[in-house]
């Protein structure tokens, strides 16, 4: 990080947020850990996470580990939301999650990222051993992850069940992630001054909120909103430190 104040104010958020327990991880460490096994095991997913990290951007807040947080938690969420008596189908839907999770903000820079990016995500798995219907499905779920956007039906119970865990998994982020890697990484990126990321910062926690009631998951629904009430909680102690900061500078 640039800015040496920032890079301070930084680790002491994180030092905040750790105080924090999220339920989520609480309630499903099996499911989490199956998840996370998968996406360092499984030779699809090591190919794709290849494939992807030329069109992810860390410095945005949107790289590789955006990526494999969302791509582990959409897996663990169909797990916990879709668990039927064919465990092989079940964890066949933990892997199109995941990469639907991992290649979900290849086009973040780009205006219409999503509906961009599941066009190219098309192009990434062209070759890989799936069935049309599972690369729609995947398409689907990456073309619908955005907030606030209306919805266009699914064409099957698995695209929609893709697309909801993505969505959550992803809104998740809009938790405490957002105030101790994302919001840095992009005033890092964007080259911020104080005073900008102080004018911005009230609207910013209007959007946040405005997610909680979104979660589309039973699971969602049920755990997203304390992703968001702790993230704001972490928010308010971040724009304190700013004001501040800025209070201390003129």
């Amino acid at each position: 990080m640039k800015n040496k104040i920032f890079e301070i104010l930084k680790n002491e958020t994180k030092a905040y947020a750790s105080k924090f327990n999220i339920s989520f991880y609480e309630h499903f460490p099996a499911e989490l850990a199956y998840s996370k096994e998968l996406f360092f095991d499984h030779p699809l997913i090591i190919r794709c996470r290849e494939d992807v990290l030329p069109f992810l951007h860390d410095e945005f807040g949107h790289g590789i580990n955006h990526s494999k947080k969302v791509a582990i938690e959409a897996g663990a969420l169909v797990l916990i939301e879709h668990f039927p008596n064919d465990v092989a189908y079940c964890r066949h839907l933990v892997l199109l999650a995941q990469l639907s999770g991992l290649m979900h903000d290849i086009c973040r820079l780009e205006p219409d990222h999503a509906e961009k990016g599941a066009d190219l995500a098309m192009k990434i798995i062209r070759d890989f051993p799936l069935s049309d219907e599972e690369k729609q499905a995947i398409y689907y779920a990456i073309k619908t992850h955005e907030a606030f956007k209306p919805l266009e039906p699914p064409s099957s119970a698995e695209a929609k069940l893709l697309s909801d865990v993505l969505y959550d998994a992803d809104k998740f982020r809009w938790g405490p992630d957002n105030f101790t890697t994302t919001l840095w990484e992009i005033c890092d990126y964007e080259e911020w001054p104080l005073e900008k990321i102080i004018e911005r910062f009230p609207k910013g926690i209007e959007i946040i909120k405005s997610i909680s009631d979104t979660f589309r998951t039973d699971t969602g629904q049920i755990y997203g909103p304390e992703f968001i009430e702790v993230g704001l909680k972490i928010g308010n102690f971040v724009y304190q430190k700013l004001v501040k900061l800025w209070e201390e500078k003129k």
